[in-house]
């Protein structure tokens, strides 16, 4: 089970931050935990990182990093996937995604985001499934 997703920029600036379990008053140090995990890691090495008892599943794209925090025992290939997926249609929805684009347009991030992701789990790992949702809302503005 999903226990919180992040995307943060280099800095640590956290610009997206979606929580599926409770942690009351822990969210800005889980925030910081899980950046100072993933900065310290290399390139080359693995995307999957323990800590607590999470697994922290990342991918760095240009000055964003992905984060999805889940269950010790969860796939965690099954969550690198989706990651890579939610990055895709992010970058078909926003043509061309970039850091700004998750600043100012933060609703429809989230709407990309409840879509891919409902109660914790992986709900849709197809990108035009995915996709549809937030275009069909956009033509609605």
């Amino acid at each position: 089970m999903i226990c919180f997703i992040l995307t943060e920029n280099r800095a640590g600036k956290t610009h997206l931050a979606k929580w599926h379990t409770q942690f009351d008053d822990e969210k800005q140090k889980l925030i910081e935990e899980a950046h100072a995990v993933v900065t310290v890691c290399d390139a080359k090495h693995t995307n999957f990182v323990e800590f607590r008892n999470l697994k922290s599943i990342y991918q760095r794209y240009a000055g964003l990093c992905c984060c999805i925090c889940v269950d010790i025992n969860d796939n965690h290939l099954a969550y690198l996937e989706a990651i890579h997926n939610f990055v895709e249609v992010l970058n078909e929805y926003f043509r061309n995604v970039c850091e700004l684009d998750l600043l100012f347009n933060f609703c429809k991030v989230y709407t990309v985001v409840d879509e891919m992701f409902l109660a914790g789990e992986i709900h849709e790992a197809s990108q035009p499934k995915g996709l549809k949702q937030p275009l069909v809302l956009q033509s609605l503005e």
